[in-house]
């Protein structure tokens, strides 16, 4: 299968590393590329120039609408393997057979900004995978949190004109701190639920390869019996869940705006390919209402301890894209991309995105036929009645292009479900048309308790100090004081201390939901923690020792843990071991820890900023000094937490501590 997809991708290739004569688009080779057709060496270009108007005419129109949210997104190839058969809840086939490898193509993505914005700003993160199966393609559209702003679509058109940047002046590009967002928050309290999951550290994610995935909503799986289970998609990333600090975050977006694309590109041509497992959340049909949350309501997850998580495959990304612009840019997500054995609930939001997307891709891709472009293609034949339509590409034969028909035998006809036709799951129906929700959905604030409570203290201290900075932002006072009264109904003493940093009212009543009922899944100080795929910046501060730094090296190897060595020029210290960075190019918010190697009795500036920068954003700092005091003055206390000093070739208790990852007493 995954051979299949990627023989079907290089039907399109056109290898431009060979050598090959330069030619028009229709093939006419150019003996001259690089001046226009003159009337003389110093005359006017000539209409008849048809290179000329051909490359120009190209160019004029390369570029296409960018998506309205999800703009700014990168992608990568790779395959999924099911653990074990799930034929008791669903007949898909790809989620029933273990023995297939199944291909897939996921794009992350941030939400409010363009293509230019930064990776690290403050959003939800995107997580789409498009699965090519043998039953056609099916398209799992989710993000990095569980829940989302509102409950129906027909508020998404509002919400998005809301966190993007003002009409008024186009800023901010990239954030939501301003007061168009806040003021929709303020207005619309089933946004609560998100918001705290916006503020949180989930927001800043350290990696695409270290956030979870979520599917958002509720969808169902159907055996081959017609039983149904309603399900959530999880993928649980084998790196665990890490995040930035704030300051890192804002720095990396000066530093190096393409720190996610970057770190995941250059990941998989490590051959550190990312990894996340699919995870199911199961709920018979039958169970739908013994909650006391709704399970349709896109404002709510399911606690991982009323419904456990059931761990089924493995997506593994093992190939980066050839093209940017012919994959990641042209793929064309749709969450009613489904095959047989998976389908809906009536999550009110869900309902609106089936429509949405398609209509969508219209406008972005120029025309009905987007599934044709190569990575839209699904591996399996696809037969219908469509025809003609902008940039068709297949060639029909025949003479009919409708059914029913008799001139051809009523080709191609319907495929029965029992010979793998998808057929809806039929729900039965009693309601009158009405325009509203369901009593079930006005519960706005449990979760976010639940959600807040759930958080460690330093992860509480964070999300407080995002919504100081957000509403900081804002300058309407009656947006800062709205904010403040939905806190209010969560928290009190947040609301209390977010109204006192930024200068709003504190509601007299206390509205704060009672509940200490917590969930040890939501926070990350309960994820997997791990060296491999870090980074660790080696600065040097004078001479190091050559064969100590390279026995280092060979350990940091061995734990799959990434290097830089950075001194003030570019150098070789021997045949094999070179400066890769200069303090000038590169920053300590651009790594995991840092080694500092000095032979020298002073520290120098840049070093000495490098290391201070690092301690503050709380990460793992070795040090292997020839004055015992060189830091004697510094902002590192030598003694405190997840400092490390080197004398000898033990350099594991640093190891232990890149995986840790980061020293949050040092806040105390």
């Amino acid at each position: 299968m995954e051979n299949k997809k990627l023989e079907q991708l290089q039907k399109y290739t056109i290898n431009n590393e060979e050598k090959a004569g330069l030619t028009t688009n229709q093939g006419l080779k150019m003996a001259e590329d690089e001046f226009s057709l003159k009337a003389g060496e110093r005359g006017p270009t000539l209409m008849e120039d048809f290179h000329f108007r051909e490359k120009m005419t190209h160019f004029d129109h390369e570029r296409i609408p960018e998506r309205v949210v999800h703009a700014r997104g990168v992608g990568a190839h790779g395959i999924f393997q099911l653990y074990e058969s799930l034929a008791d809840y669903t007949k898909a086939d790809f989620l029933t057979d273990p023995s297939k490898t199944t291909p897939v193509f996921v794009r992350f993505s941030t939400v409010q900004g363009s293509r230019g914005s930064s990776d690290t700003v403050r959003d939800v993160r995107g997580f789409a995978t498009k699965f090519y199966t043998d039953e056609g393609n099916f398209d799992l559209v989710g993000n990095n949190m569980p829940v989302f702003f509102i409950q129906d679509a027909i508020k998404f058109p509002d919400f998005v004109h809301a966190v993007k940047p003002e009409p008024h002046n186009e800023i901010p590009q990239g954030a939501s701190a301003h007061d168009t967002f806040w003021d929709f928050i303020g207005q619309n309290p089933e946004s609560a639920h998100m918001v705290m999951w916006h503020m949180s550290d989930r927001a800043i994610p350290r990696s695409l390869r270290m956030m979870e995935g979520f599917g958002v909503h509720t969808f169902r799986l159907i055996n081959a019996d017609g039983q149904a289970h309603f399900v959530k998609f999880h993928w649980k990333p084998a790196l665990g869940v890490h995040s930035l600090v704030w300051d890192e975050a804002q720095r990396i977006a000066g530093k190096n705006p393409d720190f996610h694309r970057q770190d995941l590109y250059e990941a998989i041509e490590k051959g550190d390919f990312p990894e996340w497992e699919l995870g199911l959340q199961l709920i018979p049909e039958e169970d739908e209402h013994k909650f006391d949350f709704d399970i349709l309501d896109p404002t709510k997850l399911w606690p991982e301890e009323e419904v456990p998580v059931k761990i089924v495959g493995k997506m593994t990304l093992n190939r980066n894209v050839d093209n940017f612009f012919a994959e990641t840019e042209q793929v064309a997500f749709h969450p009613g991309h489904v095959v047989p054995g998976i389908d809906f609930s009536n999550d009110p939001l869900l309902q609106g995105r089936l429509f949405s997307y398609t209509d969508t891709q219209l406008s972005r891709l120029g025309g009905p036929n987007f599934h044709q472009i190569p990575i839209n293609q699904p591996v399996c034949p696809f037969h219908n009645n469509q025809r003609d339509g902008m940039h068709q590409m297949n060639i029909h034969h025949g003479q009919t292009s409708y059914h029913r028909n008799g001139l051809n035998a009523n080709q191609p006809k319907p495929v029965p479900a029992d010979q793998g036709g998808y057929e809806h799951y039929q729900e039965k129906i009693d309601g009158r048309k009405i325009r509203g929700r369901s009593e079930s959905f006005r519960d706005f604030y449990s979760q976010a308790k639940l959600f807040y409570n759930s958080l460690s203290p330093f992860e509480q201290r964070h999300l407080k100090d995002a919504l100081s900075f957000e509403l900081g932002k804002c300058k309407s006072d009656a947006v800062k004081a709205n904010a403040v009264a939905l806190l209010n109904h969560i928290d009190r003493e947040l609301a209390e201390e977010t109204a006192e940093n930024i200068g709003a009212p504190i509601p007299k009543e206390n509205c704060e939901v009672t509940s200490s009922k917590k969930s040890p899944a939501l926070s990350m100080v309960n994820t997997i923690s791990k060296p491999d795929t870090k980074s660790v910046a080696i600065l040097l501060n004078g001479e190091p020792d050559v064969e100590l730094l390279t026995t280092w090296l060979g350990t940091f190897a061995k734990h799959k843990i990434n290097y830089s060595i950075v001194d003030k020029k570019l150098r070789s210290l021997n045949q094999t071991v070179k400066v890769t960075d200069t303090y000038e190019t590169t920053d300590s918010s651009l790594f995991d820890a840092a080694l500092l190697i000095s032979s020298e009795p002073i520290i120098q500036t840049p070093a000495l900023e490098f290391i201070q920068t690092t301690y503050k954003h709380y990460k793992p700092l070795a040090v292997s000094l020839s004055n015992p005091n060189a830091l004697e003055g510094s902002r590192i206390n030598l003694e405190g937490p997840g400092i490390y000093h080197i004398i000898t070739s033990t350099i594991q208790p640093f190891i232990e501590g890149i995986a840790e990852g980061r020293f949050w007493n040092r806040m105390l």
